[in-house]
C-alpha cells in the first residue's frame, strides 16, 4: 500500500528529529570528556630547567583528587607528581623539580565531570638552566 503525501511528510520529520536528537546527545557526551586544550610545557616544547612548573588546562571541570599526573624520565623511570589545589576548576598544577637536561614526557589522566577518564602525553626537551 502506498503512503500517502502526509504520511512521508510526517515521516520525514519524525526521521529528522530522531536525527538531531541523536547527534545532540553525541555531541553532550564528547563535551563531558576531558579533552587537553592547552599546557604548559607546551607539546615539542623546550624548557629551563632545573624546577618546571606544569599546567594541564582541559576542556571542561576536572577532579583533581582523582586525576594523575607523572613525569617520565628520559632514562623510563617514572616520578608521580603531587597535584596542587585547583585555582580554576578545568586546570592541573604541579611543579616537576631537579630537572637534568633531556626529554621528558609528562603524562596526565583527567576525571571529568561526566564520570569518564582520558589519558594523554605531552612531550617536552628540558635545557640547561
Amino acid at each position: 500500500m502506498a503512503m500517502s503525501l502526509a504520511h512521508q511528510a510526517n515521516f520525514r520529520i519524525l526521521a529528522w528529529t530522531v536525527v538531531v536528537v541523536a547527534m545532540l546527545s553525541a555531541s553532550r557526551s564528547i563535551e563531558g570528556h576531558a579533552i587537553l586544550k592547552e599546557s604548559s610545557p607546551a607539546a615539542s616544547s623546550s624548557v629551563a630547567g632545573p624546577d618546571v612548573p606544569i599546567m594541564l588546562k582541559f576542556n571542561v571541570r576536572v577532579d583533581a583528587t582523582r586525576s594523575r599526573v607523572q613525569l617520565l624520565r628520559p632514562d623510563n623511570a617514572t616520578t608521580n607528581l603531587v597535584i596542587a589545589k585547583q585555582t580554576s576548576p578545568d586546570t592541573l598544577t604541579t611543579m616537576a623539580t631537579g630537572l637534568r637536561p633531556g626529554a621528558y614526557k609528562i603524562e596526565w589522566q583527567a576525571l571529568a565531570s561526566d564520570g569518564h577518564i582520558t589519558r594523554g602525553l605531552v612531550p617536552f626537551n628540558v635545557t640547561g638552566s
